[in-house]
């Protein structure tokens, strides 16, 4: 029954996260915008910025993150934190590799993840990706930024499970908390990887 379970808050979490909330946004927004053919191609909020505007960018962030959170909390209804953990990874995967479309790159739906499952850690996430991005001697700021503060997720994740840190607001810190970084940080990773050319080919002409 219990396996059972962490099934369903996996299936939950992928649905949710597969939903295309920020081409939803462009289709809202009108004016024929379509996001996989317009900016970086990717059809996510950081994308949705470039093309849509930073308002509507941010109305496509806040959705993508609550994809997660959303996810993260119906697992734990269903499965308890074993279920949290499951059900957000695979809302990140969800939104990285949704069926029969491109995804988006999963740096908000991962943020939605920490809300549900590592709150306390939030603070250092922002910090860590704000920092890192503001740094003028990187190219492709956002991916490097984004790697470092995956690895900072996990780092911290195997640091609160060992030492067995409080976390209120989200799970009790088990070896599931650094695995589930580690799955949702490879899973970016790849969407990062799979569209440096496209990226870089934007950048260049902006």
């Amino acid at each position: 029954m219990r396996v059972l379970r962490v099934m369903a808050a996996g299936g939950v979490g992928y649905a949710l996260g597969a939903t295309p909330s920020a081409t939803l946004v462009a289709s809202r927004v009108g004016n024929g915008h379509d996001l996989t053919a317009q900016g970086t191609g990717n059809p996510g909020a950081m994308n949705a910025s470039h093309v849509l505007g930073k308002r509507w960018g941010a109305v496509g962030m806040a959705a993508d993150v609550s994809k997660a959170t959303t996810a993260g909390r119906v697992g734990s209804a269903l499965a308890g934190d074993l279920g949290a953990h499951v059900a957000s990874s695979t809302a990140v995967i969800g939104h990285c590799y949704p069926p029969r479309r491109p995804g988006g790159k999963g740096v908000s739906a991962s943020l939605g993840q920490v809300i549900a499952t590592f709150p306390v850690y939030l603070p250092i996430d922002v910090a860590v990706a704000v920092a890192t991005s503001a740094l003028p001697w990187f190219r492709q700021r956002t991916r490097v930024a984004t790697t470092i503060a995956s690895a900072t997720w996990v780092g911290c994740g195997f640091l609160w499970w060992k030492r067995k840190l409080p976390n209120p607001g989200g799970v009790t810190p088990t070896v599931a908390l650094p695995i589930a970084a580690a799955v949702s940080s490879v899973v970016i990773a790849m969407r990062f990887r799979a569209e440096a050319e496209q990226v870089a080919a934007y950048e260049e002409t902006t």
